[in-house]
């Protein structure tokens, strides 16, 4: 018997029995729609927890922190120096911190694609009434770029080496400027700061410690009154896109070039220790500026650990987000495999049905059977012909069951969107989708199986005497 003969005899038996067809056809539909589903759940989850975690922190980011013989760094609150002293639980009072040298040989790690400095100082921002103390971070333009940042109209990265240009987050003043009035912040009265950062000059003051002393009547260890220290008026070069809203993990820092901002406090601070940067045991500032941290992104997760391991070894502090991400990877797979065995439950259900329709459409056609197998048609032939139906029901239903499954998802998409991930709970990979069809006609061809094997082992006088 012809391929295109079998498939004919297979369609026309199906559609002599419509209503039976139809009812079987209709179980692996829903079968279908909730296996897809029910992983498509657990594959979303773990995309959108997996984007979240790229948006606030990266998957193959290690955060690198100099060890000032046992503190995890310097300490950046209030511009307070650490002096280089053994101060806790470090394997060695030998300080390991991050200057240039030590960016390069973070960058000569295998598996390391780039190494990005981190050169951090509070400073304070005025403008007419309203006064904010934020976070300055210098970087280099490699570094920014690979941020992805979105930018308002106009604004640009801070390219410049030598001149101090800032990119402010959209929530630099919705978080830190107040009215110096009232001492009001926005999130508590929701009156936004009239502030303009790009159109409007800025006075920024770096030395916050003189600023605060100098504001309260602080006296320094002579006993005379501190000195309001000298503010600049720093030059914008944008900030970045979205409302007071909308935060991540740059929204509220401002960014420079860190070797313009390097030049910048070298001035200021020159001959005094500059805040956040450690200090001789005599209290005097080194030569060199170190970073407070640095950003060391690996080519591929698989080798996260393995770099985190080596950097720790040289004696830094190395943290990232992989024994977080492992964790949840584990906990997503039984949440996957959990919710498709929910929905193979219905699918298992609609073999049955499958099976159940086959074994009675050969009940209907014994004496059919029968005629062919006189006939001479080979018994594969007989076989294959019931095969074919199965897999058809299977096929058929299958493919309508995928487009219910998109329907459901994109509806479930519509409802969370925004709720607690910005792009749903539901994704529908292509690996999924030609999975779940195949997987369908599979079902259908093996529910199909053992009525075909019956039909080959009739008798045919048997099946012709047969009313």
């Amino acid at each position: 018997m012809k391929f295109r003969d079998l498939l004919g005899m297979s369609i026309s038996s199906l559609w002599r029995r419509k209503l039976r067809t139809i009812l079987t056809i209709l179980g692996v539909v829903i079968g279908t729609a909730s296996i897809v589903v029910m992983i498509s759940l657990g594959l979303g989850l773990d995309k959108a927890q997996m984007a979240q975690i790229e948006q606030y922190g990266g998957l193959t980011t290690i955060n690198v922190r100099g060890n000032e013989g046992g503190s995890s760094g310097y300490y950046m609150g209030g511009g307070v120096s650490v002096a280089v002293e053994d101060v806790g639980s470090s394997d060695s009072s030998e300080p390991t911190r991050l200057d240039d040298a030590a960016i390069e040989v973070l960058s000569q790690i295998e598996n390391v694609e780039s190494v990005a400095p981190m050169l951090q100082t509070y400073v304070i921002g005025r403008q007419g009434i309203y006064e904010g103390q934020f976070n300055l971070i210098g970087t280099t333009v490699e570094a920014l770029e690979n941020m992805h940042l979105e930018l308002t109209e106009g604004s640009s990265l801070p390219t410049s080496e030598t001149e101090l240009k800032i990119l402010y987050g959209n929530t630099v003043v919705s978080d830190n400027f107040y009215n110096s009035r009232n001492n009001e912040y926005y999130w508590e009265n929701g009156n936004m700061p009239d502030v303009d950062l790009v159109n409007d000059p800025l006075f920024l003051i770096f030395d916050s410690d003189a600023y605060w002393n100098s504001k309260w009547g602080g006296t320094d260890e002579n006993g005379n009154p501190y000195k309001a220290p000298k503010k600049y008026v720093v030059e914008s070069c944008g900030v970045m896109a979205g409302g007071p809203e909308d935060y991540s993990s740059s929204s509220y820092n401002a960014y420079c070039n860190v070797e313009a901002l390097k030049v910048q406090l070298k001035k200021i601070f020159k001959g005094r220790v500059i805040p956040g940067q450690p200090q001789t045991k005599a209290g005097k500032p080194y030569k060199e500026i170190y970073y407070n941290q640095a950003e060391v992104k690996v080519t591929d997760m698989k080798y996260m650990e393995e770099v985190q391991e080596i950097i720790r070894g040289m004696g830094y502090y190395a943290d990232s987000n992989i024994e977080w991400i492992t964790q949840m990877r584990e906990s997503s797979r039984s949440v996957q495999a959990a919710l498709g065995g929910i929905g193979a439950v219905s699918l298992f259900v609609a073999a049955i049905g499958i099976a159940n329709t086959m074994m009675m459409s050969i009940y209907e056609r014994t004496k059919e059977i029968g005629v062919i197998k006189v006939l001479g048609c080979e018994l594969p032939n007989i076989r294959n012909m019931f095969l074919a139906e199965a897999a058809f029901i299977g096929l058929i239903g299958g493919a309508i069951g995928l487009v219910l499954s998109y329907i459901i998802s994109a509806v479930i998409n519509m409802v969370t969107k925004g709720m607690m991930y910005e792009t749903g709970v539901s994704y529908i990979p292509v690996w999924l989708t030609l999975t779940a069809l195949l997987f369908a006609m599979i079902v259908g061809m093996v529910s199909g199986l053992f009525p075909a094997l019956r039909a080959m082992r009739l008798s045919p006088l048997a099946a012709i005497r047969n009313e």
